[in-house]
């Protein structure tokens, strides 16, 4: 039987929407069904062999509520896989903080679930949804503005998340 996965995420501005949908996308082409929901609207995870979380980092921080959602679905999560990913602008500007320490925080939020894998992806900084504030304080510490998505490397991790969850499409 195909296994069913779950493309969970919180977004703020669009680009960890995004990458969770492409993400998805490559999952459906291995052959495995798919949803791709916002965290707040996922209401069961009954129907799920596995959970893929994404969370994008603004201001140092893994933002969204995630714990709450791990809260909520505690038993769920501890039976099945769980990989997941943050989204920022540090592995393309290592000035806004740490790879390893957003990925850190975002396995420190799953707690007691212990993912199969969590990566940082760059995502898109796109300076015209920016508030005011944050505008001033991208340019101040000249924080390069852009989409600065690696697709291929979305593509790659997407495709060899199901080896490490365990399934098989």
């Amino acid at each position: 039987m195909t296994a069913r996965i779950l493309v969970a995420y919180v977004s703020k501005k669009g680009s960890t929407a995004e990458i969770a949908r492409e993400a998805g996308t490559e999952l459906e082409r291995a052959g495995f069904f798919i949803d791709t929901a916002e965290m707040a609207k996922v209401t069961s995870l009954a129907d799920y062999d596995a959970v893929i979380l994404g969370a994008p980092v603004y201001t140092g921080k893994v933002v969204g509520d995630i714990a709450l959602f791990v809260s909520k679905n505690r038993d769920a999560l501890s039976r099945i896989p769980v990989a997941g990913f943050v989204v920022g602008i540090a592995p393309v500007f290592p000035g806004a903080g740490d790879v390893d320490t957003f990925t850190g925080q975002f396995r420190a939020v799953l707690q007691p679930v212990t993912p199969v894998d969590v990566t940082m992806f760059a995502g898109v900084l796109d300076a015209g949804k920016l508030s005011f504030v944050e505008r001033g304080l991208t340019s101040l510490l000249k924080v390069p503005t852009g989409d600065f998505r690696d697709h291929d490397a979305i593509a790659a991790w997407a495709r060899g998340i199901p080896e490490k969850m365990g399934l098989f499409a």
